[in-house]
């Protein structure tokens, strides 16, 4: 058996999110941390994706304290900023397995602060590439997939969890539905999760629409909004996976499980995934 938690939901800035005193963020009972997955397989190996400043109240709700394997998606922010919290000034670990693509591992060595977690064994580089798992054990099979993602600092991979009865896609941040179906030969969603033979997908969901952006250019904050993506998938049919949105911004308003987005959402038979939420595969 494998056991996905999802340790996060929210973008990068999570929810409540600094400097917002809007009501999309004020007086708020709970808190949403950003993105990240923890997987745990019966021999009880501990896989993380995405290392975020959250970390410490991450580890309390997966109820794991150690990591064996850190797998990261991309360099933006948000996934990345708790990498620090594994060296000698918190967790003080050694022998993570951090599972990074070449590009990736270029900015890791670049950086002086990870470069010397490296050197002092806080974290052993694996690079993965497309077209081959980047981890087979224990009935657990990760393989990278290659998305179109703003790649000032590396470039995207979403991953593909398999475990022995389901499999999951974990794909937090892309820039469009084109440019990613492009890339696959796909023309459709159903076409490209069929192809993955995806039983689960959490999907990106930053934003409702483009109204949230207030004015901003969009092309500097690039994701498909849930309103194009349920354009494209229209009512669940039979056969198809279960598909939630991921990586919300703090002005979705998709936090609210009673909005008007909620119910449109559920009346199609999709979802949002929940904090907390288990997924066995």
């Amino acid at each position: 058996m494998v056991e996905v938690t999802v340790l996060g939901i929210a973008q990068d800035g999570g929810h409540p999110q600094p400097g917002c005193l809007r009501p999309c963020c004020a007086n708020l009972t709970e808190q949403h941390y950003p993105v990240s997955l923890g997987i745990r397989s019966d021999e009880g190996t501990n896989i993380l994706i995405e290392a975020t400043r959250h970390l410490g109240d991450q580890f309390t709700l997966w109820g794991q304290t150690n990591v064996d394997h850190l797998l990261l998606t991309h360099a933006h922010f948000g996934h990345v900023d708790g990498l620090g919290l594994f060296g000698r000034e918190t967790l003080s670990a050694q022998g993570i397995n951090l599972h990074v693509s070449e590009e990736m591992y270029h900015l890791v060595d670049q950086t002086p602060q990870w470069n010397l977690m490296v050197q002092q064994g806080v974290f052993e580089i694996q690079t993965f590439a497309v077209g081959t798992s980047l981890y087979n054990k224990d009935e657990v099979i990760i393989e990278p997939v290659r998305i179109p993602h703003r790649d000032e600092l590396s470039d995207m991979h979403a991953f593909i969890i398999r475990g022995p009865n389901k499999s999951l896609l974990f794909l937090p941040d892309h820039d469009s539905w084109d440019e990613t179906l492009a890339v696959h030969n796909c023309s459709t969603l159903r076409q490209w999760l069929s192809a993955m033979r995806i039983d689960v997908a959490l999907i990106d969901g930053t934003f409702w629409s483009e109204d949230e952006l207030g004015g901003r250019d969009q092309s500097k904050v690039p994701h498909p909004p849930v309103v194009q993506t349920l354009k494209m998938l229209g009512q669940k049919q039979q056969g198809d996976p279960e598909i939630f949105f991921t990586h919300l911004n703090h002005t979705n308003p998709l936090y609210d499980q009673e909005s008007e987005q909620m119910k449109q959402v559920t009346q199609l038979g999709w979802g949002v995934v929940h904090q907390g939420q288990h997924f066995t595969l």
